[in-house]
């Protein structure tokens, strides 16, 4: 008995014990150790100050919820979703939407500047944040090599130190091998950007007027713009010496300043030199005009800086690799859908000169015209189609596609006229 009683008071002080263990235990966990002292706070000095950290450029892990009306889901990887929300880029790709997310939202009719960088375009882009004052979506490429913590540290210090960037700038990343996927960087732009509206630019182009003012003294373009029925064209400009075009500083910023920079032969039409790249904004009838008109000698290699509505235009074919004919394919297959151009009267931009690589750009526009010859030939009966079917084919919509694929497709209207005959009895 003597024993047992023994252990039994062992056994009782073991578990008193480590109750009371336990009790200190919950008490410091949620109250705190009992050296800090909870009367008073404690000042902040600034090496307490939590440090910024960098977003992480990791492969997507995150999933999508795919949701029916009865309230079921199935989860899809963020990484698996955009590999078929882009698949015609070339793969893989590590795409970082809002890397860098402004605050607050946009207004919804407001418009967005989408458009694309690289790592060499930085300077360009602050000048375009510090003067549009406005909302950016803009898909940054950067190449997956040991370049790639520079550029980044190179950005985040080019963000938080611009209070402009936090307020009015959406930044995704698109981290691969890949260059020059002009069309891909820019329908990433454009498909995380944030209002109803945005201006498709390239990041060289210096906005010299108020264009959303402009839109104000307009209000039956902005109806049209609204329903979806127009492009809204900038006329682009450039400086015929390169070195006087490279400080936008100097630019004119109203037209009576450009026109007159255009009678002393200073500055022409972008790119001059290729006519049918902006020829069809009319330049000569721009210069006297003081009310929007519409463009009614388009040609399959118009590619304007335009205004658009971003819900149910076309996307940019994403089967273009490097320069040549990616910004027109965007602009025919917009042309084709039944949308019309409407030019500005007062409103332009101005290229910011830069030097090219001049034999790369040669070698890809050469491949890349027979890949354009191909796509609008597949456009111009994918549409046709779409507008029989649709019972669109009859009505003006259908035209802008009658009118340039006769143009540019053999015996296109025969040949549709016989299907009809055939797929209609």
């Amino acid at each position: 008995m003597r024993v047992d009683f023994s252990y039994s008071r062992i056994f009782k002080f073991l578990f008193l014990t480590y109750l009371v263990i336990s009790i200190l235990y919950i008490f410091l966990f949620f109250y705190g150790s009992p050296h800090k002292t909870h009367d008073k706070l404690t000042p902040v000095t600034p090496s307490k100050v939590p440090q910024h950290t960098q977003p992480s450029v990791e492969d997507n892990k995150n999933e999508i919820l795919w949701a029916n009306n009865q309230g079921s889901t199935v989860p899809l990887s963020e990484s698996y979703v955009y590999s078929k929300l882009f698949s015609e880029t070339m793969q893989p790709t590590n795409l970082k939407p809002y890397y860098y997310r402004m605050e607050p939202a946009p207004s919804p009719d407001d418009i967005t500047v989408a458009t694309l960088i690289t790592a060499d375009r930085f300077q360009v882009f602050e000048k375009l944040v510090n003067n549009y004052k406005g909302p950016i979506s803009v898909a940054l490429h950067i190449s997956d090599d040991h370049n790639q913590a520079n550029i980044l540290r190179r950005l985040d210090n080019m963000y938080q130190s611009n209070p402009l960037m936090k307020k009015y700038v959406d930044i995704h990343l698109i981290i691969d091998k890949f260059e020059r996927q002009f069309n891909y960087w820019r329908n990433v732009a454009r498909f995380f950007s944030r209002t109803d509206y945005f201006l498709l630019l390239d990041i060289d182009f210096y906005l010299c007027t108020d264009f959303r003012q402009s839109l104000q003294n307009h209000p039956e373009l902005m109806n049209r713009l609204k329903d979806g029925n127009v492009a809204i064209v900038l006329p682009a400009f450039e400086y015929d010496v390169l070195n006087e075009g490279r400080d936008a500083k100097v630019f004119p910023r109203v037209k009576s300043d450009l026109v007159k920079l255009v009678d002393d032969k200073k500055v022409s039409m972008f790119h001059k030199g290729w006519t049918r790249g902006h020829g069809s904004s009319n330049y000569t009838h721009w210069y006297q005009a003081d009310t929007p008109y519409t463009v009614t000698e388009y040609n399959f290699s118009y590619e304007p800086y335009v205004i658009v509505k971003k819900d149910g235009i076309p996307w940019c074919n994403e089967r273009f690799i490097g320069y040549g004919g990616n910004k027109a394919a965007c602009l025919f297959e917009i042309y084709l859908s039944g949308v019309d151009y409407w030019v500005l009267p007062q409103d332009f931009i101005i290229h910011q000169n830069h030097d090219y690589l001049e034999d790369t750009r040669r070698i890809e526009r050469n491949f890349n015209k027979k890949v354009y010859q191909n796509f609008r030939e597949e456009a111009c009966f994918r549409y046709f189609r779409n507008f029989l079917s649709r019972n669109e084919w009859g009505t003006p919509k259908a035209d802008n596609l009658k009118k340039e694929c006769s143009k540019s497709v053999p015996n296109f209207l025969k040949d549709t006229t016989a299907y009809q005959s055939e797929t209609l009895q």
